[in-house]
């Protein structure tokens, strides 16, 4: 069974991806094992670690992750299609690549913000530093 990694942030991009992923199993009539995957970044300020509690600051991790998940879950509860989901916090595309490691996935389906080549180039993207990270295919979606 193909494991396939989605990374969603709660973009229109990244349902359009988990719709791909759901499109391609009904085609080959194989569901891949699905791992959605949400990357909370990390709060940096020294203003808000010192007035915030650390479990305040996990919860708000976590509740943004679940907005973030919760849309890309219901299409694969509709379409019967198994999954696991999981959050992490910190730099996105470094948490994909070790997650791709752990877990075994054999492929990652992305949304894609459609920035042009040279805009790319100058800010980089979270897919295109994904691309030099793992040695699996990825595909965009856009």
């Amino acid at each position: 069974m193909t494991k396939v990694l989605v990374p969603v942030d709660g973009s229109e991009q990244s349902l359009h991806a988990v719709d791909h992923v759901i499109q391609g199993a009904s085609h080959d009539g194989a569901a891949p094992e699905v791992h959605l995957l949400n990357v909370q970044p990390q709060i940096l300020s020294g203003h808000a670690r010192m007035y915030l509690k650390k479990d305040l600051i996990d919860e708000y991790y976590q509740e943004e992750a679940l907005k973030a998940l919760k849309p890309a879950q219901d299409k694969l509860d509709q379409a019967g299609i198994r999954y696991v989901a999981s959050h992490q916090v910190g730099n996105t595309p470094e948490i994909i690549a070790r997650y791709i490691k752990s877990k075994g996935c054999d492929m990652v389906v992305m949304g894609s913000r459609g920035l042009g080549s040279m805009h790319g180039m100058v800010l980089g993207s979270v897919a295109t530093k994904i691309l030099h990270l793992v040695d699996v295919p990825v595909t965009l979606v856009k």
